[in-house]
């Protein structure tokens, strides 16, 4: 009867005030740190991903840094001479060791691999096939020579490119007692022509020259017998 009579009064409160007996809704739980799913995490990455892509800005291109390490030199021969790079595109000897236009970059392109540059003309020492030397505006294969020290601490410079068909002798840089220059499959390593004492007047940094196409005809006039 206890239980009836407590049951009556309970409805007729419910009755009377209706949102007494409601349920209190449970409050929202914050999802603690550290307990995100999986798909949460991977969206959360991709927003900063994407946040860091919009936020960069392009670098300006910038012009390649010197890398090659080379010296300034003047290449004294046993004949007497320093090799010399005139305005007019000629290469001789100069017994004069005042002049600027004995003064050259070698510049390292390669394993033992060197191109002799003009620091005054900016030209380069170069070599065609008929073992002729010329001065050239443009780097090319014919720009670059082998450079090795001989028994005798003197450095040989060969042509990288050209050499004797049939026996492979090399062809060298070299002057005569004239101070001329000879062609270079008439120049032997064992004489007196083609060895050179670099003269150390600096050392320096380089950028690797730009290679272009060996030109079908060398100048002619650039030539030297």
């Amino acid at each position: 009867m206890a239980a009836l009579a407590s049951s009556l009064i309970r409805q007729k409160r419910e009755v009377r005030d209706p949102g007494t007996s409601r349920p209190v809704s449970a409050q929202r739980r914050v999802c603690p740190r550290g307990t995100k799913s999986l798909c949460q995490k991977q969206i959360l990455i991709l927003l900063s991903k994407v946040r860091l892509c919009g936020g960069r800005r392009a670098r300006p291109d910038r012009a390649p840094e010197p890398q090659l390490k080379g010296i300034i030199t003047k290449l004294f021969c046993r004949q007497g001479f320093y090799l010399q790079a005139n305005p007019d595109g000629s290469i001789n000897g100069t017994r004069e060791d005042t002049s600027s236009f004995t003064q050259f970059n070698l510049i390292p392109v390669g394993l033992r691999v060197v191109t002799i540059q003009s620091t005054k003309l900016g030209h380069y020492v170069a070599m065609n096939a008929e073992g002729l030397l010329y001065s050239s505006p443009h780097f090319t294969a014919e720009c670059r020579f082998k450079e090795c020290v001989f028994e005798n601490y003197y450095v040989l410079y060969a042509s990288a490119l050209y050499r004797q068909r049939r026996s492979g002798r090399a062809w060298y840089l070299g002057m005569d007692k004239e101070g001329q220059v000879m062609k270079g499959n008439r120049v032997k390593k064992t004489k007196a022509a083609a060895h050179f004492v670099p003269k150390l007047l600096e050392v320096a940094m380089y950028r690797e020259p730009s290679l272009h196409n060996v030109p079908e005809i060398s100048p002619s006039s650039l030539l030297a017998s």
